[in-house]
């Protein structure tokens, strides 16, 4: 059994000013299995909206939450804000959170109730397994991700369905252990590697819901980045 006082959560945040307070009201009303503790961390990176605004503003009304606030002088990109909130994270472990609506924090009891149980070290959140509800979205996307996941797991040796999946909750100490490099949407792809070489490392995975966004809802990842995680995955797996 995982004794764990506290679960910090990772916010990277790029112009989500509408939409920030959505996310951290679900986060803020969420009720984690045995009292385990929230440590909320937003890393802004740089944003060109009132995002700062709309954080502090949240800050000042719900003090109860502890929100512990960085910001980026510069834009870094996606991997660099997850860095500098993993460096910040205190919690025994930690899960990285969108600042958008896709995912569902009401679902952190499931990735946490393999780790209390003494089962995983490591556990992902897959879109596509489950009975829980998915938004349908774009056929390539889906086929990208699938295609990611295959390469990822030839060369891991794992059998992972959602390499991709933002929910990724890990052993905080473990996590902050590994060398991470990648700045933008190569995160996923290389944590994964690295993971994988963890001797021992027990990695599980766990179906989620999946509320996706259009590019016109603020989607941000393209196809550029689906080529720069195909050079991720070989670049971690390959040359070690």
């Amino acid at each position: 059994m995982a004794d764990i006082q506290k679960l910090s959560i990772i916010i990277p945040v790029y112009n989500e000013g509408n939409t920030i307070h959505f996310i951290l009201d679900k986060i803020r009303d969420v009720v984690l299995v045995q009292g385990i503790q929230k440590e909320v961390i937003i890393v802004n990176d740089c944003s060109k909206d009132h995002s700062e605004q709309a954080i502090f503003t949240y800050m000042s009304q719900n003090p109860q939450l502890g929100i512990v606030y960085k910001a980026h002088e510069v834009n870094k990109g996606k991997g660099a804000a997850l860095h500098t909130g993993i460096s910040l994270a205190t919690g025994e472990y930690t899960i990285i959170q969108d600042a958008d609506l896709e995912y569902d924090p009401r679902e952190y009891n499931d990735l946490l109730r393999p780790v209390i149980e003494g089962f995983a070290d490591v556990v992902y959140g897959s879109r596509f397994i489950g009975g829980n509800p998915h938004r349908i979205l774009f056929f390539w996307h889906t086929i990208g991700n699938k295609f990611l996941t295959f390469l990822s797991n030839m060369l891991t040796n794992l059998n992972l369905t959602d390499m991709e999946t933002c929910y990724k909750l890990f052993n905080t100490k473990v996590l902050q252990s590994l060398n991470l490099k990648e700045k933008r949407f190569g995160f996923e792809p290389e944590v994964t590697a690295k993971i994988a070489r963890i001797p021992k490392i027990k990695i599980y995975e766990v179906g989620i819901s999946y509320y996706g966004r259009t590019y016109e809802e603020g989607k941000k990842i393209g196809w550029k980045d689906g080529f720069r995680a195909i050079y991720c995955i070989l670049k971690y797996n390959l040359f070690k």
